[in-house]
Parts: structure tokens; C-alpha cells; sequence
């Protein structure tokens, strides 16, 4: 169990350092499916996981730049949210849980292939300043969506946060990957304490997942800021999408 949860986290960790997300929607299957964890400890651990491997893949990025306000903008709104995600989901069933996450996915994974602007919106106007006024309701509203989804599902959020950032925001891709890492590090604190009533946590596998995830994320952010980002936009999306076609066939059928 501890050889493979490592070798997910090499998985995990990469995914995060490329793309800036996409490392929580693949945990939670990863340690229920790959490592055999059950759904109630999968969550945590994935949120202990991605918190601490994002924080390390944000380092390489911080010279491209991060928008703070708009990280704390939307992590305070996620924050409370993330209590309520985790509150219902402790009145689902695995299997419904699982079949959310597996239409989140495919969304998400369809999000990823469409082309999208590089710039421009109400967070990043062309002469460099921000229209708060426009701004700050579509920030407020990403941050409570994606803190829920994080409670209820245990997921960090990147995947969202990223199609969010660059479309219904408007920044450009080299600030959108710092700052959703900064976002998941905040929403992933929020929702691993709201789930410290029921803590269900193997801190072995834990350890081996998250030391792997954070070298893989260091390692893997230096690299991609040599890569295209439409390349890494696109296999991820094709990636997620064969994800969500598996768990939504284990969670009907297993």
C-alpha cells in the first residue's frame, strides 16, 4: 500500500506542477481504486496531499507572478463553503458521491480540450488595472462553488479554478497557474478541517502519497514553464475524461 500511494503521488504531484490542478480530481480515485483507501479516508488524505504538494509547486511559478487579492478573494469565500460541502457530505452515499465527482470530471476534462482566451476580462483589464466592481462578485462566487466542492468531494479545486480563472475572470494563463495553486492550499486547509469530526486518516500512506506529490511538483514545475500551455491543457483534459469514465463505471457496477 505504501510502494503504490507513492506512486500515485509522482502522478499527482506532476499533474499539479504542470498545470497548476488537476492533482485532487485524480487523488480521490487514485486512493480509493489504486491504493484501496475507503471513500471517508480517501477524502482527507487527498486534501492533505494536494494542500501540501501545491504548496511546494507554487515556488517555480512566483516569478510569473501570482494575483494575491484575487487568491485570498477567493479562498476566504470557499472557506465557508467548504463546511457546508463537508456537512452534506456526510449524508450522501459513497456511490452518489462518486458518480458527482465523475460528472465534475468530465466538465472539467470537456473545459480543458475547449480553446480559451488568454487575457482579457474584468480581472485584467488590457491597460493592467482591475474593475473590482465587475470583478469582485465573479471572484466571490468562483471561491463559494469550488470551497463547496471541496468539502463535498475533497477536492482541492484546481480543475475549476483554472477554466475559471482564464474565462470567467480574464487572467492570463502564467498568473492563472500560480494563483490557482495559492487558491488550493486555502481551500484544502478549509476542508481538511472540516473534516477533523470524523477524521478517518492512515498518516503512513498519507506521508508516502504526499513526500512523492511534493517532489513530483516541484520537479514538474520547473518543467512546465518550458511547455506550451495548450499541449498541457490538452492531455489533461483527455486524461480526466478517461478518469471519469472509470470511476463512473466502478460506482455503478462495483
Amino acid at each position: 500500500m505504501i510502494v503504490s500511494a507513492a506512486a500515485f503521488g509522482l502522478i499527482v504531484g506532476a499533474l499539479l506542477g504542470l498545470v497548476g490542478g488537476g492533482g485532487s480530481i485524480l487523488a480521490v480515485p487514485a486512493l480509493v481504486y489504486g491504493v484501496g483507501l475507503p471513500l471517508a479516508a480517501a477524502i482527507p488524505t487527498s486534501l492533505v496531499v494536494v494542500g501540501a504538494s501545491s504548496a511546494v509547486a507554487v515556488l517555480p511559478r512566483l516569478r510569473q507572478g501570482v494575483n494575491w487579492r484575487l487568491a485570498l478573494i477567493i479562498g476566504a469565500a470557499g472557506t465557508a463553503t467548504a463546511y457546508l460541502g463537508a456537512m452534506v457530505n456526510r449524508l450522501l452515499d459513497p456511490k452518489i458521491l462518486l458518480l458527482a465527482f465523475a460528472a465534475i470530471m468530465v466538465f472539467a476534462g470537456v473545459r480543458m480540450l475547449l480553446p480559451t482566451k488568454s487575457a482579457g476580462g474584468s480581472c485584467a483589464l488590457p491597460g493592467g488595472g482591475v474593475n473590482w466592481r465587475s470583478c469582485l462578485p465573479k471572484a466571490i462566487a468562483t471561491g463559494a462553488v469550488v470551497g463547496f466542492l471541496t468539502g463535498l468531494l475533497g477536492v482541492g479545486g484546481g480543475f475549476l479554478i483554472v477554466p475559471a480563472l482564464t474565462l470567467v475572470l480574464g487572467l492570463p494563463m502564467a498568473v492563472t497557474v500560480g494563483t490557482s495553486l495559492v487558491i488550493i492550499v486555502i481551500n484544502s486547509i478549509a476542508g481538511f478541517a472540516a473534516h477533523l469530526g470524523d477524521l478517518q486518516i492512515d498518516w503512513a500512506v498519507t506521508a508516502a502519497f504526499a513526500g512523492a506529490a511534493m517532489l513530483a511538483s516541484l520537479v514538474a514545475g520547473r518543467i512546465g514553464t518550458r511547455i506550451p500551455d495548450k499541449a498541457l491543457k490538452r492531455g489533461f483534459g483527455i486524461l480526466v475524461l478517461v478518469i471519469a469514465v472509470y470511476v463512473a463505471l466502478q460506482a455503478l457496477f462495483s
